[in-house]
This record gives structure tokens, sequence and C-alpha cells, in this order.
């Protein structure tokens, strides 16, 4: 039987915390108030001194979780290759760099920790047996143009089968789902000069299922303005798959990412059809998190005050009906 638990990635209030409207406690409380009771962070978005963490930090974090109830269960990490100038990071470095996070997450109650989806599948090999010393599962995100089954994903998963390892599984992120383009994305390149018959073209496009290539080649056989070629190229980093895919992997799952452009109301969001992803996680039996992962901001506040505690509150509102509870 499927146990799915609601969550929000305090990531999705990046725009209020960034401008001091809301603390690191609020983001928890406000999560917490939805009934979204697992906590996803990222280090170094609000993390004070990343990656180092104090005690007086990590007494706080803790205090917060016992307060409104909640549990953390997962910590972004990123490599950064190119950290410093001249010097692309080695092997050894980007191995020291995930054992310094997995010892973040070990610390913070975090048993989950999403792997940036550039990261070999020879460097999770490496990582395996430290991710098993400080009992933090690494899951690499499955995130769009990607999906489970494409060939880099696959590389991952002999890697998981060869190592026999319960420490090593994916996170699937929805934007693999996107059936249409984003209403919010295509209205911000409108207000910074796109044509309307070229927007309008590119999302049928998207919609019909035609491949992002043809897009952008039917695009730049028509007009040589660049927004309206970035417009089209936008189709190279959206993908839809049939969540189906996922039910061959189910073991390996270890949390969702819940990403959304745009709720219209408490059951619908305009890009990702949420019914079909969750009833395939109900059928495989699914057990973890689906942390909610709001990325419409960045389309919107050019003209919008952005309200990410509304589209979230949607949501999680969203996904208790659908998961039933």
């Amino acid at each position: 039987m499927a146990d799915i638990k609601r969550g929000v990635s305090l990531y999705s209030f990046q725009e209020e915390y960034f401008l001091g409207k809301m603390t690191m406690e609020d983001c928890i409380a406000k999560a917490a108030s939805f009934g979204a009771n697992g906590i996803e962070i990222i280090g170094e978005q609000m993390v004070p001194g990343f990656p180092k963490l104090t005690d007086a930090f990590v007494d706080q974090w803790f205090g917060w979780m016992d307060k409104y109830g909640t549990t953390p269960v997962c910590h972004d990490m990123f490599l950064d290759f190119k950290k410093y100038k001249g010097y692309v990071m080695s092997q050894l470095d980007q191995l020291q760099s995930i054992i310094r996070d997995l010892k973040f997450a070990n610390k913070l109650g975090c048993k989950v920790m999403r792997v940036i989806v550039s990261t070999t599948p020879e460097l999770m090999e490496l990582a395996a047996p430290y991710a098993e010393e400080y009992d933090v599962k690494m899951g690499i995100e499955v995130h769009a143009p990607w999906h489970i089954d494409n060939a880099w994903m696959k590389r991952h998963y002999e890697v998981m089968e060869k190592m026999n390892s319960p420490y090593l599984g994916f996170i699937p992120d929805m934007g693999t789902y996107t059936k249409k383009i984003a209403r919010i994305i295509v209205d911000n390149f409108l207000r910074k000069g796109a044509s309307e018959k070229i927007a309008q073209l590119v999302a049928d496009s998207y919609e019909k299922g035609v491949m992002a290539e043809y897009i952008v080649g039917e695009v730049r056989s028509m007009t040589d303005k660049p927004i309206d070629i970035a417009l089209a190229e936008q189709a190279r980093h959206n993908s839809y798959t049939n969540p189906k895919q996922l039910l061959p992997y189910m073991n390996r799952i270890f949390h969702i990412h819940a990403k959304f452009y745009e709720m219209l109301d408490e059951d619908t969001e305009y890009s990702i059809p949420y019914n079909e992803v969750v009833a395939v996680l109900k059928q495989g039996g699914f057990k973890g998190y689906m942390c909610s992962e709001y990325e419409g901001n960045r389309h919107i506040h050019d003209a919008f005050v952005v309200n990410s505690v509304e589209q979230v509150r949607r949501q999680q509102l969203m996904l208790k009906k659908l998961i039933g509870e």
C-alpha cells in the first residue's frame, strides 16, 4: 500500500524569504498550517554560515520541528564545479563536497538528500558508503528535460543495482510531466516583447507533443528576433513523459519534488496533470513525501507581487484530495 505524505520545500518561499517578508520559522509555520509536515531545506539558501552548522542553529532547528509538529525530510545539495576561478573540481573534491552535505543533512535530521542531476553515476558509487555511514539516502534528481528512462538515468540505475545499496535512488521532479508550457512563462516573454503569433505556435506545438528541436527550427525559419527564439527554446527545458515510467523504479524512489508553476485553484495546476501522477504513485505503492516546490515566482515578479504562500496552500489542498487524506 502507498503511504504518501505531504511536505514543503522551503525553496518555495524564496521570494518572501529573500525580501525579508518571512523568516525561516515563518516558512516552517506556514507549511505546518497546511498540514504539510515534511520540511525540505536548501542549506545554501537559508542556513547562516552554510556549510557550517552551529550548535545554536541545530537546537533552534529542532525546536521549530517540535513547536510546529514538523519533520526534517530532505536536504538539497549542489556541486559547485567552478567555485574557484581557473579550477574545476576534481572527482575527489566533488566527493568531499558530497560528504560535507551528507554530514549537514544528518545533523539536521534529514533522512534523504537531493543530489543535483549533473552528479555522475561514478561519483554516486564512491559516495554510497558515506551515505550509509551517515544514514542519509541519496536520490539523484530526475529533472526535465531528462526523464527516468533516459540514458543518463539508466546509467545511474545500473550503479544502484550493482551496489545493491538501499542508500542510492531517485527523486523525480514533477517538471518532467509538464503537458503544457506554463502560461506564466509565455506571458513573461510577451511582456518582454515576444510575438503573440510565435507564442501561440510554441505553446500549441509543445502541447501537441512536437519535439523541441522542430519547434525551435520552425521559429528560426520565421524570425531572427532573439526574444522569440528564446521563447521557442523554452520547449527544450520542459518535458512530458508517461508517469507510468515510474512504476519499474518505485522501490528506488525516495522522495518527490512536487514542482509547480501556477495553481489555478485548489484542484488544478495549469501545466502538470497531478491527478495522473498521484494515481501512478498510489498504484506503485510509493512511500515517502511529496514536497511542494513552487517555481512560478521568477516568471511573474517583474510585473506582480508574488504570493508563494497562497500558491503552496492551493497545491497542498490539491495534493490532500488526490492522496485521499
